[in-house]
């Protein structure tokens, strides 16, 4: 079994000593399109054993243990021209993959031919490169302990991914998206998606769900293989999402790499409508030009958070449950942030809100929260719970983040709901202008206790500088 966490380091010590990677987000593209060909081959050498006629789409010469996998394989100039070369007579890796059809197995061909379409490799040096790919070779992804350890690894590559630059819609605390899905609870046999998947942690979350409460035959497995879709426009994220997915035992992934504002609003019907949406949309995000015309005239903005709201209304089934992570920027506000919410309101019982802290979402410094809907009936009343730092934390951060067990509270609350100190509830005809910004009313102001020397001393010290400004006024007078 490989040190996963120290064979990621090496790898990126590695790439930091190339010139053609030029910084964090280059160098997650490149071991992106990297992991997902070495888990590809060993999924479908794991398939090869199991399914009699299973076949890869890649190629045999571009199958990762034809040419990835001995440590005294190609390298230097001859790597680089495998992987690079557009020659006609000798197309290389990406040439080959970006084209690549299959009629035995044309999903799954698909998908290896997005994951090229949309990634690069940048690495200049063929020996730095086939030190890389030795150092992956340590990772045996069909054994389960070091599947499991992985996943750890890719929450911390998720999380370098966030910290590289503008990339704070991608990644959602594993402590959140298990939150959200218990509490949605999706059943086997429903659709769920998430429109704004990122790297795929809560379908993750959703399969595990699943897995773990509902599925208990092979019939079972197949019908949850067919019920989990992600939507995904970053070419990075989307790569990575694919290989979560893949590595959740997810055979030919439903995961689409497209602009979900760019679907077409008023074509959803009924067909297109799922039974549970769980999602992080991503906010003050730059939309695409003229997006905004998707959507009707009432609720155009150029705010992406708030256009996914309506669009995940649309998207959801009479009935279908959501539960999704909005700034405070989306829950108050007038003009079309207020008709948005009304229109939620109405078609949905927006029954509960959770109120997090500032710093959950490290390290931006927004204020969240977490809204839990059915689609169907109108709001009565919304539940509100204020989720509070562990008690010594002044803040979540890199090596303090919010733990999952930190919600045992709040989920014994939940299916026993009393007024509290954290929860409150507040009918819909006593909200001003729709707004959902409710602060906690159960708030105490805290009283703080003076000695009449401390107060003598206070006073002396405000004189004093009351006084100093007097006199600078009075010089400027003069």
């Amino acid at each position: 079994m490989a040190n996963v966490s120290a064979v990621i380091n090496s790898i990126r010590n590695i790439m930091r000593q190339d010139r053609g990677i030029s910084g964090d987000a280059q160098r997650l593209e490149q071991l992106g399109w990297m992991l997902f060909l070495k888990i590809m081959d060993d999924k479908d050498q794991e398939l090869e054993i199991i399914k009699d006629d299973y076949e890869s789409v890649i190629p045999e010469k571009f199958q990762w243990r034809n040419w990835a996998s001995d440590p005294e394989g190609i390298t230097g100039d001859e790597l680089l021209d495998f992987i690079d070369s557009n020659a006609q007579n000798n197309k290389g890796l990406f040439a080959t993959l970006r084209e690549l059809t299959s009629i035995k197995n044309p999903k799954r061909a698909a998908i290896v031919k997005e994951v090229f379409e949309g990634s690069n490799n940048y690495m200049k040096s063929g020996y730095e490169m086939r030190k890389v790919i030795n150092k992956l070779n340590e990772i045996d992804f069909n054994n389960s302990e070091d599947k499991h350890i992985f996943g750890d690894i890719y929450e911390s590559i998720l999380q370098e991914l966030r910290d590289a630059g503008n990339k704070g819609e991608y990644y959602t605390p594993r402590a959140i998206t298990r939150l959200m899905t218990q509490m949605t609870d999706p059943k086997l046999g429903e659709k769920v998606l998430d429109p704004a998947a990122g790297t795929g942690g809560f379908l993750t979350a959703a399969i595990d769900h699943i897995r773990a409460n509902y599925v208990k035959t092979v019939d079972d497995e197949h019908i949850l293989q067919q019920s989990i879709t992600g939507w995904e426009l970053k070419p990075v994220a989307y790569v990575l999402g694919l290989t979560n997915l893949i590595l959740h035992e997810m055979d030919v992934p439903d995961y689409v790499y497209k602009d979900s504002l760019k679907t077409e609003y008023n074509s959803i019907g009924r067909k297109d409508q799922v039974d549970v949406i769980l999602a992080n949309p991503p906010f003050g995000a730059s939309i695409a030009d003229g997006v905004e015309t998707n959507f009707p005239k009432t609720y155009r903005t150029k705010e992406s958070a708030d256009l996914f709201v309506i669009l995940m209304l649309q998207l959801l089934k009479p009935k279908g449950r959501a539960a999704i992570v909005l700034p405070d920027g989306s829950i108050t506000g007038d003009g079309v942030k207020a008709r948005i919410r009304e229109k939620l309101l109405k078609e949905c019982n927006l029954h509960t809100i959770i109120r997090l802290p500032q710093s959950t979402f490290f390290p931006a410094t927004v204020s969240t929260n977490l809204l839990f809907f059915e689609k169907g009936s109108p709001t009565k009343e919304i539940w509100y719970y204020e989720h509070r730092l562990p008690e010594g934390q002044k803040s979540y951060s890199k090596t303090k983040p919010i733990r999952f067990d930190e919600f045992k509270p709040l989920i014994e609350w939940w299916h026993n709901r009393k007024e509290t100190e954290v929860s409150w509830k507040v009918k819909v005809e006593d909200l001003k202008d729709w707004d959902l910004d409710i602060k906690n009313p159960n708030t105490k102001v805290e009283e703080i206790e003076y000695s009449t020397g401390e107060v003598l001393e206070n006073l002396k010290t405000s004189f004093s500088k009351a006084n100093n400004i007097l006199l600078e006024i009075e010089k400027l007078v003069k």
